[in-house]
Parts: structure tokens; C-alpha cells; sequence
């Protein structure tokens, strides 16, 4: 499936707010209620839309600190690499985590309470991690943007 100008404007409002109803998102990108649903249905089962969320706010949510990870690893074998994985996909606090090209071997983006909280959170799952040489952490002062909007 290839998107066309329709699709485009139907993943820009659903990015923009993934809650309106059909009979608005019908509206807004100028087909008939029935037409958006049937695109809708498709952009979900081609894989274009893989869920909806909702976004919570961090600082409400007594998280408001951001934390940016780089961390290297002791060595590359398969084994490590699907060793940390799977043990940094279940801290509750890492909110992302890719493996890069470059210096470090992963970025994690990972949200506390404050620096206390971070040093808990390093103490009792970072530092625990398998396969781990060296961690380098930044914190973030201000977010300047902030979106899950992918170009369309």
C-alpha cells in the first residue's frame, strides 16, 4: 500500500489528536464518514497506525526529569547484546532505548523524580545491567520540542 494525499492528511489529525471521532476526522480531511473509517481500517492493518496512546504529562506524573544515558558495553558477542536488552526493557523508568553507531553502544532516555531518584534508579537497575563497561549520563535542563509526530 502506497499513501496518497488522503492518507497523509488522516495520519497528520490522528497524530495531532488520535481521539476525534470519524465523523470529525471525516470532516477535517473532506470524505464522507464511511470512506474515513475504510482508510482508517486500512492505515491500521498495513501497519501505518500501530496503536494509540494517550500522552501523559511527566511533571504531573511526579516524573519532570530526563535523564539521557550512553552506555558501552564490555563486548558486542550476540549474547550480550540480547542480555542487556532484555533487561533494560524492563525498568520501568527507560522510557527509550536504541542502539547506536558511534561512541556508545546505547542511548537511553530515562525520567525520575529528581537526581535523588536517579541515583536510585543507577544504583539499583543501570549499574546492574549485564555486559555493562561504561555509563555517561546528561540530564536535561529544559525540553525546547517535544513530539511523537512523525513527518507525513
Amino acid at each position: 500500500m502506497s499513501l496518497d494525499d488522503i492518507d497523509r492528511r488522516i495520519l497528520t489529525a490522528l497524530q495531532r489528536k488520535g481521539r476525534m471521532s470519524n465523523s470529525d476526522l471525516s470532516e477535517q480531511v473532506h470524505l464522507s464518514p464511511s470512506a474515513c473509517h475504510r482508510r482508517v481500517q486500512s492505515l491500521e492493518s498495513e501497519g501505518y497506525i500501530q496503536g494509540y496512546v494517550a500522552l501523559l504529562n511527566a511533571r504531573k506524573m511526579g516524573v519532570p526529569t530526563t535523564v539521557f544515558v550512553e552506555i558501552t558495553l564490555q563486548g558486542q558477542a550476540d549474547e550480550v547484546l540480547d542480555a542487556f536488552e532484555k533487561a533494560v526493557a524492563r525498568i520501568p523508568a527507560v522510557l527509550e532505548c536504541h542502539l547506536m553507531a558511534g561512541s556508545a553502544d546505547y542511548l537511553l532516555k530515562v525520567v525520575a523524580e529528581n537526581t535523588e531518584d536517579f541515583a536510585r534508579i543507577h544504583r539499583q537497575f543501570l549499574a546492574r545491567l549485564p555486559g555493562v563497561g561504561q555509563m555517561q549520563s546528561s540530564f536535561a535542563l529544559r525540553t525546547v520540542c517535544n513530539t511523537t509526530a512523525l513527518p507525513v
